[in-house]
């Protein structure tokens, strides 16, 4: 599977939401990340099904949403058919994970699995069959703009030592939070598949164009994985 960068819209400008994600394609995005927050589930509110639609609208990269909500099930037909082509959840939000996951690849997106910086991996150890990816948070989520917590390095070489252990089919590893240059690298070289940054991408100084460009030069293919 090929290094994959998924720009996170939660530090766009909504102003310019169509143009930003754009700009994103345009140089060199491979998917499109939503985080949908919910006030409960974490400590903020942020994009629903509407800003899904807008961003499928103006692209036609793979959208990928990452559902930081209670209760995604009741929401799982919504951002579906608002263009999502991944879904993830929480496993510490789905008390029935098969159930969920089941649901989305029904629907007709591809389901992932979202694990907290303090969430083992035995979590998903039994619903690996039933998701098509693995999304490590490497912050605790709410936020953008948060710094990168140096264990999730070591807990994503774990992740796709389990994954590929597994066997029998293969499931992306996404990590989430503080993503930037050097952490990008490190992420990588550890085993991460799919890298989603926000900050670094669309609060760059540089504008998207660059930083995108740049983050991805100092990129490695993950072992056994290019």
């Amino acid at each position: 599977m090929a290094l994959k960068i998924a720009p996170s819209i939660l530090s766009a400008d909504f102003g310019r939401l169509a143009e930003e994600v754009q700009a994103a394609e345009e140089a060199g995005a491979d998917w499109i990340h939503v985080d949908v927050m919910d006030g409960h589930f974490v400590p903020n509110i942020t994009l629903g099904a509407a800003i899904t639609a807008a961003v499928r609208r103006a692209t036609a990269l793979p959208v990928d949403v990452h559902l930081m909500v209670e209760r995604p099930e009741d929401h799982l037909e919504a951002f579906r058919d608002a263009g999502a082509d991944w879904i993830s959840v929480h496993s510490e939000a789905c008390p029935h994970l098969h159930r969920v996951l089941e649901r989305i690849r029904e629907l007709g997106a591809r389901p992932g699995v979202a694990l907290n910086p303090a969430t083992p991996l035995g979590a998903v150890e039994e619903v690996i069959p039933l998701m098509d990816l693995l999304l490590v948070m490497s912050v605790n989520p709410g936020f953008g703009g948060q710094r990168y917590i140096a264990s999730s390095t070591a807990k994503l070489a774990r992740a796709r030592k389990l994954l590929d252990d597994a066997g029998g089919r293969e499931v992306e590893l996404e990590v989430d939070g503080g993503i930037g240059p050097e952490t990008a690298l490190e992420a990588s070289r550890a085993g991460a598949g799919v890298l989603v940054a926000g900050s670094s991408i669309f609060r760059s100084p540089e504008g998207v164009y660059e930083a995108l460009k740049g983050l991805r030069e100092n990129l490695v293919e993950p072992s056994g994985h290019g």
